[in-house]
Formats: structure tokens, sequence, C-alpha cells
């Protein structure tokens, strides 16, 4: 029997597979803020990342998860909170923006709190998000892109079949400051790419 979705529920389905549950970040519940706000403020987030608007305390969190969850009213994205199947311990994010219907497109990104890495959490998180995206959610190209020099978001997308496409010059927000620029590396992966994936 199917339970009735909640009423903050997106289109998007909950994803499971290779021991992790990806499920909607809820923005009224005070765990996902939490947990949300801890993986932006994490120093190694904050090394490749600086999001275009910050997310300092809380209820910059629960303004972000709002925004996303309106992203997946439209149908323009979906972010998850990345789960341990077994446990339902959150490990990180993964979410897919700009999605775009016409041109059946969209971007993939992630990230893993301090505890939960080393355990494969985001190649097996973008493994089961590109699969989905690229046959249920009918999409034809997936792009991910990450700041030059992050070799371990770089071996994750290769993992995944990923495949470099080019250098973006001065595309994201250097470190910590919003009014300089660094360079990203663009990975994609095509519905009709041959994939070896762990």
């Amino acid at each position: 029997m199917t339970e009735a979705p909640a009423p903050h529920a997106t289109p998007f389905p909950d994803l499971h597979g290779d021991g992790l549950r990806l499920r909607p970040w809820d923005a009224e519940r005070d765990t996902d803020a939490e947990t949300f706000l801890r993986g932006y403020s994490d120093p190694e987030f904050r090394r490749w990342n600086t999001p275009i608007t910050p997310v300092d305390d809380l209820d910059a969190a629960r303004a972000a998860l709002r925004k996303r969850a309106e992203a997946a009213r439209n149908g323009t994205g979906v972010s998850y909170c990345v789960e341990d199947a077994v446990n339902g311990t959150p490990l990180g994010h993964i979410g897919v923006s700009r999605i775009d219907r016409a041109l059946r497109s969209g971007c993939v990104g992630y990230w893993v709190l301090p505890e939960a890495r080393g355990r494969g959490v985001a190649t097996r998180a973008l493994a089961l998000t590109a699969r989905w995206a690229l046959t249920d959610l009918g999409l034809h190209r997936l792009e991910l892109d990450h700041a030059v020099g992050h070799e371990a978001s770089c071996k994750v997308a290769e993992r995944c079949g990923f495949r470099y496409e080019g250098t973006l010059r001065g595309s994201i927000f250097e470190a910590g400051r919003r009014d300089a620029f660094r360079d990203a590396h663009l990975h994609a992966r095509l519905a009709t790419d041959p994939v070896d994936t762990v």
C-alpha cells in the first residue's frame, strides 16, 4: 500500500539503491535545516564552493531548502538529503538543478558530510541520481562542474561516467568571495553514453 504524500511533497520520488536513500529535503524539519547548515558550514565545502546566497544560520538554511522545494514544485530542480538506507543517518546532499524539459538537460551537484567521507557516498549517490535522471526523468544530458583542483570531485564524476569536456573560465566564485572568480571543470554524461559505475 502506498502512503499518501505529505503536503510539502514534491513531484520527484525518493530514490533507493546501493545502501542509500535519497529523499527531498524538508525545510520544516529542524534536523534537515541543521544538517543542511552543517554541510554548508563545513570548511572543506567552503574551500570549493561559495553559494550565490550565503547559508550561515538556521533561518538561511530553511530559506534555501524552501527555495529548493519551490524549484521541485515547478519541476526545475530537485534536492535530496542522502541518507543511510538502514538507519536513516544523514550523509550529505545531491541535487539536479536547471532542469530544462525542452532541451532535456540538467546540472547535478553534491556534497558529503565530514563524518561520511571516504565511504563512497558521493559516488553511490551520483550513480543513483544519474541513472534516474537519464532514464525515468527523461533527461538526455546531465552536466556536472567543480572548481579546478577539486580532485576528489573530479574522480567521483569520472567513476560515474561523466566525461571531462573542458574548462569553464571564471564561472564560479573564489572561495569565500563574491567579487572574484575561478575556473571550473565541466563534465557531462549523456543518456546514450555507455557507463561502468561502481
